[in-house]
């Protein structure tokens, strides 16, 4: 077993003794927040793990890697990287009882930066997370409507037909790209803000900050609506699909395995990266949720309950929306068989109900046995199932546009996309909390806040200070950035993150002392498979996935997908490179986080070079219990 630690001088100076921890414990009671019981940390911890990616993206991936195959992989990654990086979060956090740069400063000086990065991380993706909130929003109000907004097309100016581009795309298509983004055609196209999510935007952040103006006082109350409603939507949907014409021929899609895809690495590489971003890893939000639990409250457990949860719940979402794609492909298979039928009756002149989709092939064979030169002027589309169950739409395509079209086919539309609407709003709201933990308590830990600030004060002027930033996704160019931040702010940084927390603990912490705190937490000592993972296993694979990461994005070219009415193949969409300038953006996004750590400990280590003796000493040397809704206390 490998028991290397790196010299740490000082140490014990910057941590809390085990005989301490109880006595600070009761210290802290009177001036530092605590969660109400354990069911509201759980609730916190499974609503900031579980998310919109849960429900948009892992399906997704099934439907792109073989289906049931994916899951291989992702139940095997789950339980060797995330399960254990989701254990050491947990456990750190409450060991040492502090936020993420708290944390890492407390083991060495020179690893403030990885909090640092963690914070950034946190910044940007919160960014463009309550953006998607304020989409949602803005389709959540105009769910009250009979028929939906994006059921038909509008009329033209004339009023004498429809609007040519939404002709020429779909209703839902049209709705999403016109009359909610009113997009641009390139990304340097920025365009004018667009009022109506400016004030999804505005509502939005209002929202959130009500839900965290007081920290875990408040968003431990949310939780319990948010973190559980998804649930019971999710179940009604499932209930409901299971009813339509054609869910169970999306459900068998999506658990048929195609165990040829097991051989291909990206779908390693992408099972590994799905891990990651469903567990919320690396944020630094979990770390502070654990810091306020008991000194022997049973991570272990905790670590445990929620990774399984977490699996469950990609599964579960998966099978409810494939049983609505299932529907939706079925629709659009009779339509299609619909026309061809149309086709064939009209080109020979045939009497209505002589051809259906059972004898179809007998009848064009028997047309064609008449007049093969009639027949051949018929042009048939080409009707598929599997076609159009393995068309895979990704990210907000799927909730605002594939979604939103089978809701419009369902009885009683606007009810079903009123509920749908809810499930997205409190999954991303449940989200956001573990973000601006993320970001709020860092900010104490730095000292960057005045301690006399009160903490309604500090909390607004971070929302504000993101909802101003936000503006930018509210321009007609605005799904662009975010599609850019989206694939870039929360990937390679989060990898680097994690493997630096990893191998912090293990080999700056010792693995050693850290086996001891946890056997003085929960009353035993991680067993085998805790220490094989910790010290070997989750490392290799992080470094692993991201060597390979590196090299799929190297080898490929930065191009993203424009809606352009124009393009000659419209309404495909329409590929293009990206502008030189957003290679900057992506250095920005993904490349300062990472470099923080590097360049924050090469400050440290010189500093220290340049200090006298007497004058070193650790960047956070004293016990500090920030939080997001209590003062600094030393």
């Amino acid at each position: 077993m490998v028991r290397l630690v790196l010299p740490n001088p000082g140490l014990e100076n910057r941590i809390p003794s085990l005989s301490e921890l109880d006595v600070i414990e009761k210290e802290e009671a009177s001036s530092r927040p605590k969660w109400d019981n354990k069911a509201q940390y759980m609730l916190t911890c499974v609503g900031f793990c579980v998310g919109l990616g849960n429900v948009w993206r892992f399906p997704y991936l099934c439907q792109s890697h073989g289906g049931g195959a994916f899951m291989i992989p992702f139940l095997i990654l789950l339980v060797l990287e995330g399960v254990p990086l989701l254990y050491l979060e947990f456990a750190i956090g409450q060991r040492l009882r502090k936020g993420s740069v708290g944390v890492w400063s407390s083991i060495h000086p020179t690893l403030k930066g990885v909090g640092i990065a963690s914070m950034f991380v946190s910044f940007m993706v919160g960014l463009y997370y309550n953006t998607i909130i304020a989409w949602v929003m803005w389709y959540f109000f105009n769910s009250f409507q009979d028929p939906l907004p994006w059921s038909e097309c509008p009329l033209n100016a004339n009023r004498t037909g429809y609007v040519e581009e939404c002709t020429l795309s779909t209703p839902v298509d049209y709705f999403w790209y016109r009359e909610t983004l009113n997009i641009s055609d390139a990304i340097s196209n920025s365009g004018s803000v667009q009022w109506w999510v400016l004030l999804c935007l505005t509502c939005a952040w209002s929202v959130l900050y009500v839900c965290v103006i007081r920290g875990i006082e408040t968003t431990g109350k949310a939780v319990y609506i948010t973190s559980t409603l998804p649930y019971v939507v999710l179940t009604i949907f499932l209930i409901r699909g299971l009813t339509l014409k054609g869910a169970t021929n999306g459900i068998i899609f999506l658990f048929t395995p195609n165990v040829t895809e097991l051989a291909n690495p990206v779908t390693w590489l992408d099972a590994g990266a799905q891990v990651f971003y469903s567990f919320s890893l690396a944020f630094g939000g979990l770390i502070s949720f654990s810091s306020y639990n008991s000194v022997h409250n049973n991570c272990e457990m905790d670590a445990i309950i929620v990774s399984i949860i977490n699996g469950f719940t990609s599964v579960y979402a998966a099978t409810v929306v494939y049983s609505i794609i299932g529907f939706r492909a079925t629709e659009r298979f009779d339509d299609c068989f619909s026309k061809n039928i149309l086709t064939l009756i009209n080109g020979f002149d045939l009497p209505e109900g002589n051809v259906t989709q059972e004898n179809f092939v007998e009848m064009q064979q028997w047309c064609n046995a008449t007049d093969p030169m009639a027949f051949a002027k018929l042009k048939f589309q080409t009707c598929d199932m599997t076609s159009f169950l393995s068309e895979g739409v990704e990210g907000t395509g799927l909730a605002f546009i594939v979604f939103t079209e089978a809701i419009t086919k369902m009885p009683v539309s606007p009810l079903w996309a009123v509920l749908f609407f809810i499930m997205l709003f409190c999954l991303g709201l449940s989200s956001m909390f573990g973000n601006m933990e993320g970001v709020v308590v860092p900010l104490q830990d730095l000292k960057a806040i005045p301690k006399k600030w009160p903490k309604e004060v500090l909390t607004g002027l971070i929302c504000l200070g993101c909802y101003l930033i936000a503006f930018i996704f509210t321009l007609n160019s605005g799904q662009y950035w975010l599609s850019l931040l989206d694939g870039y702010a929360g990937s390679i940084p989060l990898l680097v993150i994690a493997f630096c927390e990893m191998f912090a603990v293990v080999y700056v912490y010792g693995v050693d002392r850290f086996n001891k705190d946890i056997e003085f937490m929960i009353g035993h000592k991680p067993n085998i498979f805790w220490q094989v993972t910790w010290r070997v296993v989750s490392p290799l694979l992080m470094l692993v996935i991201l060597l390979f990461f590196f090299v799929v994005q190297v080898n490929q070219k930065l191009m993203y997908s424009v809606w352009d009415p124009a393009y000659e193949e419209f309404p495909k969409s329409h590929k293009i490179l990206y502008p030189d300038w957003a290679y900057g953006v992506v250095v920005i996004v993904a490349g300062v986080p990472c470099l923080t750590i590097p360049c924050f400990a090469i400050y440290k280590a010189i500093r220290s070079r340049c200090q006298r003796p007497e004058n070193q000493q650790g960047l956070v040397s004293t016990l500090s219990s920030a939080s997001v809704n209590g003062d600094l206390k030393y």
